[in-house]
């Protein structure tokens, strides 16, 4: 039986063993925070596209609806209630305001959104985090034995090759 290492069970890894792993598992540890922050990016870019295309969607309304809209809106108007003409126009142009507005809002929110987004700045504090817990971890302290005592894994060994 062996370990994931391919070492057997129960020995003791080496230092450099140990320091192969440690880099091992620090690279993958980096490369993990790199798509991190790459997923948070792409994230805040679509929230960014999503509001430029609010803001272009109500950009787009306000000047090509506004002609036609304005036309049927007025006469309509005028058909139901025989106010004057020119206060009919107002009120269509009102209602496109109205609407181009709130399209306008939703694209607020979602720049908002993008903007809060903080994704790669997580992932900066992350690492430096990650590094500064790695500069203050000291090895534990491993008590010394006397010179005449031989810990009890070596001894076997020991006799066997006297």
């Amino acid at each position: 039986m062996s370990a994931p290492d391919g070492s057997p069970v129960g020995a003791e890894r080496s230092i450099g063993q140990l320091f192969a792993k440690a880099t091992t598992e620090m690279s993958a540890l980096v490369h993990d925070e790199i798509a991190l922050a790459k997923a948070q990016l792409r994230r805040d870019v679509k929230r960014g596209a999503t509001s430029g295309g609010a803001f272009m969607a109500a950009g787009l309304l306000l000047l090509f609806s506004l002609p036609m809209l304005n036309f049927a809106l007025a006469y309509g108007i005028r058909t139901w209630s025989h106010w004057n003409l020119a206060v009919c126009f107002l009120l269509s142009f009102a209602a496109n305001v109205l609407i181009a507005g709130f399209l306008a809002l939703i694209g607020v929110v979602f720049a908002k959104k993008a903007k809060q987004g903080r994704g790669p700045q997580k992932v900066a504090a992350s690492v430096k985090e990650t590094a500064g817990v790695l500069q203050n971890a000291r090895p534990h302290p491993r008590p010394e034995l006397p010179a005449d005592r031989v810990p009890e894994a070596i001894e076997p060994v020991a006799r066997s090759s006297s």
